[in-house]
């Protein structure tokens, strides 16, 4: 009888989350489905293939609890996929010092946290660690967007060391770099423009301009299975690509083409 192979995902519950729990269970995985957010979906506990678990990324004592759950019915994980993240919208020299640490504790430390604990379960099998990046990551960081192009630049420089470092130990260690897609971030975006906006001394005519532009980015946004099947790929590979560049979008790419001062120009004629 063919073992199942079994990953902790992270995030389950958001959009690209559960798109890539849906798709795993669906294909023979075991999925241990955790997030912060405690309301999992029902057919989350209807599959066979997936154990909800509650666990919050920045409390060590919560990751722990989570590997000690995991550690009671496996001695080994095939993956470990990082899919959570979130957003703040604000200017730098707006936004108050705690929303910028929540977005490093998230997006960044969590996935420091989680790996340190759970390196023990991906040794045993050689496993591979997937952490979802952006193209964000690749480009310089767009106004009021910069808390969490912070994030995703550091959780690149933090990909890359830990790649290098786990090599040596026979682990992968893969980035998945999306352009926009539908998820609920994509999908908070408008309020937290809205919020900003109020909030703002200085910038309230720029976040305006800022939000009169997301409906053409809903527009653009993909389907999550698009992203579900490319961390298949990248868990399945013989040889899989130390990062997967998905739908970036044409014009963030053609703008980070030139020369930053022309950049700067084209920023400020959009934002008024």
């Amino acid at each position: 009888m063919k073992v199942k192979k079994q990953a902790l995902l992270i995030g389950a519950s958001g959009g690209l989350g559960s798109a890539t729990t849906d798709l795993l269970s669906n294909s023979g995985w075991h999925v241990f489905a955790s997030d912060i957010n405690p309301s999992i979906p029902d057919h989350y506990k209807q599959s066979a293939n997936i154990t909800p678990l509650v666990m919050d990324v920045t409390d060590t004592e919560s990751i722990q609890e989570a590997f000690k759950q995991i550690s009671a019915r496996t001695t080994s994980l095939d993956a470990v996929i990082h899919v959570a993240g979130i957003l703040r919208v604000g200017s730098l020299i707006e936004l108050p010092v705690p929303e910028v640490e929540k977005v490093l504790q998230i997006n960044l430390l969590g996935v420091y946290r989680v790996n340190q604990i759970f390196l023990p379960l991906l040794l045993h099998q050689k496993g591979r660690v997937i952490i979802l990046s952006s193209e964000i990551a690749r480009q310089s960081a767009a106004p009021f967007n910069g808390a969490y192009s912070i994030s995703k630049h550091a959780l690149e420089a933090y990909s890359d060391s830990l790649r290098r470092e786990l090599s040596s130990l026979g682990i992968k260690v893969i980035k998945i770099q999306p352009g926009p897609f539908k998820s609920d971030m994509t999908k908070k975006a408008e309020q937290m423009f809205i919020d900003a906006q109020k909030d703002s001394i200085y910038f309230r005519k720029e976040l305006s301009k800022g939000l009169s532009y997301l409906p053409r980015v809903y527009k653009k946004a993909h389907d999550p299975a698009l992203v579900a099947r490319r961390i298949l790929k990248a868990l399945t590979s013989s040889s899989p690509r130390t990062k997967y560049l998905i739908k970036a979008d044409p014009s963030r790419m053609l703008l980070d083409l030139l020369p930053a001062k022309w950049a700067d120009t084209v920023y400020r004629k959009v934002l008024g």
